[in-house]
């Protein structure tokens, strides 16, 4: 409320109040406001407070207000000067602080000892005028470091209990099952109850490289094969491993809350997926369960599942390392290991998580590595985790196997869509790679709105919606999936024959783990790489190394190449 405004009713407002203020005060007693006012000539009231005795500004009613105010002797003043004790000026008359050494103060100019050495001489050799240095004698008379004796004729040191091993080269993964020898799944040493669900699963016959690895892992050695994917790895390593956790529990009593026996590590989630769907049905069959571990869900599910017992565990690096830290899973009585395509998990930055996992495992476990390429960082898990190892080499690595026919085509950058609309513009199941989630995720939605049922798939989806998009492409809901690098290298779908690179890769293992996701378990299939005359070099150069074939057709839209890559 304002100050000069009267409250309606009630109390009084202070500042009408005659005991607070001097206005209404004054007229109360019948005297004017202005008497309360200090006039010139007058001296000041005392404040408020100042009549109590105690108060500094308190005046006897004696004191003459006119007399003049009493000042400072010069003998109190002097005696004022020696009690606070000043202090002087001049900072020079200070002492300087002590030292604990002396020989910490640095010496004067003129106290630094003078040097011995003797002053330089001016009738030294000089370089005449228009003279270059090349012309100075060089050192080609010294030895060169190259003259040194290299390492290579001092003595290997060989290492304990590790020697060379020997690769036996296969046949190609297409290879009809009769040239395998006639050999079935029961012959390899499964049991009954396994060979029937691998039949179930589709396989009546084993491959190539299921034939010769399932034998040397039901033996208990370390395994190490190379092949493209799509050979029938899981199978290989998934079939004896349940056979071998079998064994191994046949006179041991299965408690509640027991540790694995085995481990599988996949790179991505997808992949580990689709291990579990190919090794589940196998390890029931035999009374064992497995359960999945990966990211991007909550850890409820899996740390039940963990609580309870289980004998196979499959997952990604980064949730299995996540839960050994926290205890929640025990990695020390792990008997057979598996790190499958494991130039991939390398390749992804988890060489040291899957080193600190497999040291958790226990030193006499069994290893079993499976890859489609073996350089690089592959090379230091086998020299650490693999003790005489296996080896096998699949002939199909190099996709010469005549299942996959490759083609190259060389088109303008305006031309890329409408090229890539009419290659996917087929009956069956299409991948697409692309080098961006954006492109991906916009040529999703550009084939969608022509009327061709296209899904993306990245790493910015959820766990639940990539899932859900790559089963839509399994289930045949979806005829074209456009996938980036990282998330299809966990596509295994069997039925895929017609892969199209959008964005020509830049390595040419990139191009092998592309092209193997067709032409998978003996089906053939059809590779296609656009490229602009820009890049065509460089592409030329990944396929030498790669070791793969391919013509390069300048095409544009409306070629009949096109319609005959379509399958039209």
């Amino acid at each position: 409320m304002p100050k000069n405004k009267k409250p309606g009713g009630g109390r009084a407002a202070k500042n009408f109040d005659p005991r607070y203020n001097p206005k209404y005060r004054a007229a109360s007693e019948g005297r004017d406001a202005q008497d309360g006012k200090r006039r010139p000539g007058e001296s000041s009231a005392g404040k408020a407070g100042s009549r109590s005795v105690g108060h500094r500004g308190h005046r006897t009613e004696s004191t003459d207000a006119t007399a003049p105010k009493r000042r400072w002797t010069e003998q109190e003043r002097a005696g004022r000067d020696e009690s606070r004790a000043i202090r002087t000026h001049s900072r020079d008359d200070r002492g300087r602080p002590g030292r604990d050494r002396d020989d910490r103060r640095d010496p004067g100019r003129g106290e630094a000892p003078r040097r011995d050495t003797p002053p330089r001489r001016d009738d030294g050799a000089r370089r005449d005028a228009g003279v270059r240095r090349d012309a100075a004698p060089r050192r080609d008379a010294a030895p060169r470091r190259d003259a040194a004796p290299r390492r290579d004729s001092a003595p290997r040191r060989e290492e304990p209990g590790r020697r060379d091993v020997v690769h036996e080269r296969l046949e190609a993964a297409a290879v009809a099952p009769a040239e395998v020898g006639g050999v079935t799944f029961a012959d390899l040493g499964l049991g009954q109850n396994i060979v029937k669900t691998i039949a179930e699963l589709g396989a009546q016959h084993p491959f190539p490289i299921q034939a010769a690895t399932i034998p040397a892992i039901l033996a208990g050695r370390d395994v190490l094969a190379r092949g493209r994917t799509g050979s029938g790895k899981t199978i290989a390593f998934g079939a004896p491993l349940v056979e071998s956790v079998l064994r191994s529990q046949a006179r041991e009593k299965r408690e509640f809350g027991r540790a694995p026996r085995a481990l599988i590590i996949a790179p991505t989630r997808e992949l580990a997926l689709q291990i579990d769907a190919t090794v589940q049905p196998i390890a029931r069959s035999v009374g064992l369960f497995t359960t999945q571990i990966y990211g991007g869900v909550p850890k409820a599910r899996q740390l039940g599942a963990l609580k309870r017992g289980i004998d196979i565990v499959i997952g990604t690096p980064g949730r299995i390392e996540d839960l050994v830290e926290s205890r929640a899973l025990d990695l020390s009585q792990v008997r057979v290991a598996v790190l499958d395509e494991a130039d991939h998990m390398c390749d992804l930055g988890f060489l040291e998580p899957v080193q600190r996992i497999m040291r958790r495992t226990s030193r006499d476990a069994q290893r079993l590595l499976f890859s489609a390429t073996l350089d690089g960082e592959v090379t230091s898990l086998v020299k650490e985790f693999l003790s005489e190892p296996a080896v096998y080499e699949i002939a199909g690595e190099t996709q010469r196997t005549g299942t996959i026919d490759h083609r190259v085509l060389v088109v303008d950058h305006r031309d890329k869509r409408d090229i890539l609309r009419t290659l996917v513009d087929r009956s069956g199941k299409t991948l697409v790679f692309t080098r961006t989630r954006a492109f991906a995720e916009m040529l999703a939605d550009q084939l969608d709105d022509v009327g061709i049922r296209a899904l993306a798939l990245h790493g910015d989806l959820d766990q639940a919606r990539r899932t859900r998009n790559l089963e839509k492409l399994t289930s045949g809901r979806i005829d074209v999936l456009v996938a980036t690098d990282v998330a299809a290298r966990g596509i295994h779908v069997d039925d895929i024959d017609l892969v199209v690179q959008a964005d020509a890769p830049d390595e040419y293992k990139t191009y092998l783990h592309r092209s193997g996701r067709t032409g998978r378990a003996g089906r053939s299939g059809t590779v296609v790489t656009l490229v602009t005359r820009a890049r065509r070099e460089r592409l030329a150069d990944l396929l030498d190394r790669a070791d793969i074939e391919a013509p390069f057709d300048e095409v544009r839209p409306g070629d009949d190449l096109l319609e005959e890559l379509a399958g039209r």
